[in-house]
């Protein structure tokens, strides 16, 4: 019973009024055919394969998950002819490079593309998603041999690809990694172990999957100094791409979840599987880091594909669902009780959803249009200011918007009550399938810890004064004292992110001095801080929308109501939303005593 229409008019309000996408793509040639008139075809095109052929394939998916049998993966119905139309329709080849049979459109339209079916089927989405970080890596890392064999097929979605990283023993401490390579002679190696976790790691959608595999190599350094990356095939191929042998990378199981069911997340066994170094020697986690910045990314829109599809299906049930009057006086006298959307709980439980699906989705395409620059940079400058600020972003987007994102399907399944908890509704499932996010590719705390001890403190607060920087000039070029002709009704926006911003700086200076007397700091306050940072991130895009929607509105342009919902919703954002980083401020700069003073005998049931 689940609904979803891609939001079509807010995809071109952000590519076109906020972030002017078509003058940017006008900078690098590769771009040329990215008009605004193409991007709409394509766009509408994409909502009709994500409303037509995804959506309803959600919650039976859910409902019949993925079937194991002797090693062999069969994913729901509909899901294999899906698939095949998606590759059919040439969307796996869209954003990628024209010499690997791609279309050579921008990484950012594949964004696009992305949240529109990650929203309307995430567990079916997983499946082509995970071959896009595989693909950067070998772009990025792989031999000219190496990208004409596997990123053709790739390309062409006749292949799939995995990250398989987690090992029984170790998550996010890659150092223990023990899967082992040991070199034939011939340029090969052959790969022993059991990877665990791995997402499309089996299925029965494509005739091939490319494992991009962390393992040790004979001698190498302890630790993460001493892991490689190998491209590890399912099965064996010649030159020319035809399929051999068997590889020896078989499935021992597949988990049993709490969500995203129809995805199937994979043990892998590799026993003396071939296949061959991608990158330097025990260079491995430098290289995967290309693949992890694209799946943290990706991770990071889950979160803002499950606030959308539960604001989405909240919104229609909170217009029909009849309970009580509202305090304010009646609203529909001719029924038997007002809709609860007239109740200011359930209204404001919609507002936040709102604010979080547009707020988020705004982050991620302005971390999209980075992506484009530090794919096709034109200079090596341009490139390194581009990651830089990727790098820096990319945590507080994975964790604030993973947080968000399930702090709005929580939202939506409170809106149904006690419909929201029976499985029909689908309100639960997208509680379930969103949990997740928060988890694989790196948890909130490890986020967290990266965010605050790596790309903070590390740089001495230059990651964040660089963001802060962008964020004051806005803020210059849009106050009273500014030529702004809307300056006025900005104000409401521009003082508050003033002072939020000019508050980070200067909390992120006393955790710096704090941590130096005391290393349990940065542990303590870390989520707190990142949590905190987001939504001054977050508010800095409602103050860009609303200017935006400003603008808009002094003209001739249809559709009023749509900029007036997106000024009221950033009033709401700052009013209702950016105190929370009050609290924030205060738990995040508290003593860590009370979390370190109990001993561990003492944490145990007595």
């Amino acid at each position: 019973m689940l609904s979803y229409k891609a939001p079509i008019a807010d995809l071109k309000f952000l590519l076109e009024d906020v972030f002017d996408y078509y003058t940017h793509y006008q900078k690098y040639p590769e771009f040329e055919e990215a008009t605004q008139d193409l991007v709409d075809a394509i766009m509408q095109e994409c909502a009709k394969f994500s409303e037509n052929e995804l959506l309803p394939l959600n919650q039976t998916g859910d409902d019949e998950g993925c079937k194991f049998d002797n090693g062999q993966v069969t994913t729901p119905k509909g899901f294999k002819e899906a698939y095949q139309k998606y590759v059919e329709g040439g969307w796996q080849s869209l954003s990628h490079p024209v010499d690997h049979g791609g279309q050579g459109l921008p990484p950012s339209l594949g964004m696009v593309k992305s949240e529109m079916m990650g929203s309307a089927n995430w567990s079916w989405s997983m499946y082509p998603g995970l071959s896009h970080g595989a693909m950067n890596t070998i772009q990025t890392h792989g031999t000219d041999e190496q990208k004409e064999l596997y990123l053709t097929r790739l390309t062409e979605g006749t292949w799939t690809g995995t990250m398989c990283l987690t090992e029984p023993q170790c998550g996010t401490d890659l150092g223990q990694v023990k899967t082992k390579a040991e070199p034939n002679g011939d340029g090969t190696y052959n790969i022993s172990g059991t990877k665990i976790f791995i997402s499309a790691g089996e299925h029965d959608l494509t005739e091939n999957i490319v494992h991009i595999v962390l393992a040790r190599l004979p001698d190498a350094p302890k630790g993460t100094r001493g892991i490689s990356l190998f491209i590890v095939p399912k099965m064996q191929t010649d030159q020319d791409g035809n399929i051999g042998e068997f590889n020896n990378v078989s499935c021992g199981s597949i988990e049993h979840k709490m969500g995203i069911k129809a995805s199937a997340t994979a043990v892998l066994n590799f026993d003396n599987a071939k296949g061959v170094l991608i990158g330097p020697e025990n260079k491995g986690l430098e290289c995967m880091f290309t693949f992890m910045n694209t799946a943290r990314v990706g991770t990071a829109l889950q979160g803002v594909c499950a606030a959308e599809l539960a604001y989405q299906n909240s919104l229609i049930y909170a217009k029909e669902r009849l309970s009580m009057r509202s305090l304010s006086g009646t609203k529909s006298p001719d029924k038997v009780a007002d809709p609860i959307i007239c109740h200011p709980d359930v209204r404001k439980m919609l507002m936040t959803q709102k604010a979080i699906s547009e707020g988020g989705r705004a982050m991620i395409y302005y971390t999209a249009k980075l992506v484009d620059q530090i794919e096709h940079a034109k200079s090596e400058d341009e490139r390194k200011k581009a990651d830089y600020r990727l790098g820096f972003l990319t945590p507080i987007l994975k964790a604030f918007l993973t947080e968000l994102g399930s702090e709005s399907a929580n939202h939506g399944l409170q809106v149904f009550g006690g419909h929201g908890y029976i499985k029909e509704w689908g309100m639960e499932q997208i509680v379930r399938d969103n949990r997740i996010s928060t988890l694989y590719e790196g948890t909130t705390g490890i986020q967290a810890l990266d965010l605050l001890g790596r790309k903070i403190l590390l740089s001495r607060g230059k990651s964040l004064n660089s963001f802060a920087k962008e964020v004051l000039l806005f803020c210059k070029d849009k106050s009273v004292l500014s030529s702004n002709p809307h300056k006025r009704q900005m104000n409401k926006f521009i003082w508050p992110l003033s002072k939020s911003v000019a508050n980070w700086q200067q909390y992120t200076i006393r955790l710096g001095l704090k941590a130096k007397k005391n290393r349990d700091f940065v542990g303590s306050a870390s989520v707190d801080f990142l949590m905190y940072s987001g939504y001054i991130v977050m508010a800095y895009f409602w103050a860009q929308m609303a200017q935006a929607a400003y603008e808009k509105l002094a003209t001739d342009v249809e559709n009023r109501d749509f900029y007036r919902a997106k000024i009221k919703t950033a009033e709401f954002y700052f009013a209702q939303m950016l105190p929370r980083t009050k609290s924030l401020a205060t738990t995040m700069m508290a003593d860590p005593k009370t979390l370190m003073q109990l001993d561990e005998d003492l944490l145990s049931f007595l």
